[in-house]
C-alpha cells in the first residue's frame, strides 16, 4: 500500500484539534483483526485519515493546544500477543524500536495507558470529549469501559466527532486525488478488458472476476464495494449482487465494478450489449441515459452546483428533468419515474464518502460521481452510466474515468476490437 508522509496526517490532526478548541479527541481502540474475516482487516475509515495506520487495535488521543498542557498527541498500541502472531503475523506494537518513526507520533503508550492519559489531559472545570457516538462502531465500546472505570468526571460531555473529520474528508488534498486516480485507472483497465472480452454464454461470475483479477494485478487491495454485474432482469435491480446468472443473447449487462487502491475508491458504471450490438430501444434508452449525464456535466458551476435533489442548482434535477423529458415506456409514460436512485455521491477513502456539509455545494478539491441510470423491468432492460469526477483546483470538472468509452459507437467499437 501506498502511504502519504508522516507529515500529512500530522497536519490533519492539528487541523482537527484546532477545530476543538480547549477539548480532548479520543479514539477508543479500533477493531482487532481476527483470523476468520474475508477479506482480512480494514481499518476505520476516519482512523486512517488521521493515521495513515492499518494497525488493528489501536488507539488515538488528541488535547487541543489550548488545554493546560498545550498541544498533545499519543498513540495507543495493543502489546504483543505472540500466540494471535501465529495467525495474523507480528504487528507493530508500542514497544517497536521503529514505533515513532513509523507513525509520526512523538508518543506511542500501550494502550492500558489510555485511561490514565485522558484523565491526565483533560481539561477543567468543564471537558468535553470528542469521540464516535455510534453505538455500532469500534469505539463505543471501550468508550463505555473507560465510563464504567471512572476514567472521566460527572461533568464531560461527548459530542460526536465524526461531522469535523468529514468536513476535511470532503476536500481531498493532491496525495488524496492521486490514489483515488489510481484506483480509477487501475477499475478503468478492468472495464476495457471486459469490454473486448463480453460475449454470450459468460456467466456473470466470469465477467466479476476478470474486473478484479484485472484492478488487483495493478495493486488494488480488494474491490471498493460489492461487484454489481447483473444481465437482462438482473440489471434492472440496483444492488444485486449474486453475480449468478447466465449472460444470454440480446441481454444488457449493467456492471458497477471498481477497486479500491490503497484504501481508496473508485466508482465506475458501464452497460455492455451482450452480442456487442445495442438494438434499437436498448440504444434509445442508452443514450437518453448519457444524455442525462451530459447535461448534468454541462450544467456544473464550481462552488454553485449541488448534488441535492429539489432545490436550485441541483446536479440530479438536471438529470432528472432530462430522463423526463426524452422517451417513453411502453404504455407512453415518461421515463422519470424509473430514473429510482440519487444521481452522485462523494468518493475517498469510502465508496460512499462523507459529503462534509450541510449544502452539499461542489467545490475544488471534491471528487464525486454523475450515475443516472433508467431500469424497464417489464422490458428486462437496465441502464447505468456512471463516472467520477474530481473538480479541480480551477474550478473545471475533471471526469477521473473519462478513458473509458461512453456512446454507443466508442462502445461497440471497443467491444468490436475483443472480436477480432
Amino acid at each position: 500500500m501506498e502511504r502519504q508522509p508522516n507529515t500529512v496526517y500530522r497536519a490533519r490532526r492539528e487541523a482537527l484539534a484546532a477545530k476543538t478548541k480547549d477539548a480532548v479527541i479520543l479514539f477508543a481502540p479500533t477493531e482487532s483483526e481476527g483470523p476468520n474475516a474475508i477479506y482480512g482487516f480494514r481499518q476505520e475509515d476516519d482512523f486512517y485519515y488521521l493515521t495513515g495506520l492499518t494497525e488493528p487495535g489501536a488507539g488515538l488521543l488528541i488535547s487541543a493546544a489550548g488545554g493546560k498542557h498545550g498541544y498533545v498527541e499519543v498513540l495507543f498500541l495493543p502489546g504483543r500477543n505472540v500466540s494471535q502472531e501465529k495467525w495474523t503475523g507480528p504487528k507493530l506494537t508500542s514497544d517497536s524500536a521503529d514505533a515513532k518513526e513509523r507513525t509520526g507520533f512523538d508518543a506511542v503508550m500501550p494502550l492500558d495507558a489510555m485511561r490514565n492519559e485522558l484523565a491526565r489531559v483533560l481539561p477543567t472545570p468543564r471537558a468535553v470529549v470528542y469521540t464516535d457516538t455510534d453505538e455500532k462502531s469500534a469505539s463505543a465500546g471501550p468508550v463505555e469501559w473507560l465510563r464504567r472505570a471512572n476514567a472521566f468526571p460527572n461533568y464531560v460531555g461527548f459530542p460526536d466527532v465524526k461531522q469535523l473529520i468529514h468536513q476535511q474528508r470532503a476536500f481531498k488534498d493532491k496525495g488524496e486525488i492521486e490514489l483515488v486516480r489510481k484506483a480509477t485507472d487501475a477499475s478503468v483497465a478492468g472495464h476495457l478488458a471486459v469490454m473486448r472480452a463480453m460475449k454470450p454464454g459468460l456467466s456473470e461470475q466470469e465477467i466479476s472476476a476478470l474486473f478484479q483479477y484485472e484492478f488487483l494485478r495493478r495493486g488494488c487491495e480488494r474491490p471498493a464495494y460489492a461487484p454489481i454485474v447483473g444481465s437482462g432482469f438482473n440489471g434492472t435491480v440496483l444492488h444485486y449482487s449474486q453475480n449468478s446468472g447466465k449472460i444470454q443473447d440480446g441481454d444488457l449487462v449493467v456492471m458497477d465494478v471498481a477497486g479500491e487502491y490503497s484504501m481508496y475508491a473508485s466508482d465506475i458504471t458501464r452497460t455492455l450489449p451482450a452480442n456487442g450490438k445495442f438494438t434499437a430501444r436498448q440504444r434509445e434508452i442508452y443514450e437518453i441515459v448519457l444524455g442525462a449525464q451530459q447535461a448534468a456535466i454541462d450544467a456544473f458551476k464550481s462552488g454553485v452546483s449541488n448534488l441535492r435533489r429539489g432545490i436550485a442548482n441541483s446536479l440530479h434535477e438536471i438529470a432528472a428533468n432530462y430522463i423526463n423529458s426524452h422517451g417513453k415506456d411502453l404504455h407512453g409514460q415518461s421515463l422519470g419515474q424509473y430514473f429510482i436512485h440519487g444521481l452522485s455521491h462523494h468518493v475517498g477513502l469510502s465508496v460512499h464518502d462523507p459529503a462534509g456539509g450541510a449544502d452539499d455545494v461542489l467545490r475544488p478539491g471534491m471528487i464525486f460521481t454523475i450515475e443516472p441510470g433508467i431500469y424497464l423491468p417489464e422490458e428486462k432492460l437496465g441502464v447505468r452510466i456512471e463516472d467520477v469526477f474530481l473538480v479541480g483546483e480551477d474550478g473545471s470538472l475533471i471526469n477521473l474515468s473519462g478513458a473509458l468509452p461512453r456512446t454507443v459507437a466508442d462502445v461497440e467499437k471497443a467491444m468490436a476490437e475483443g472480436r477480432k
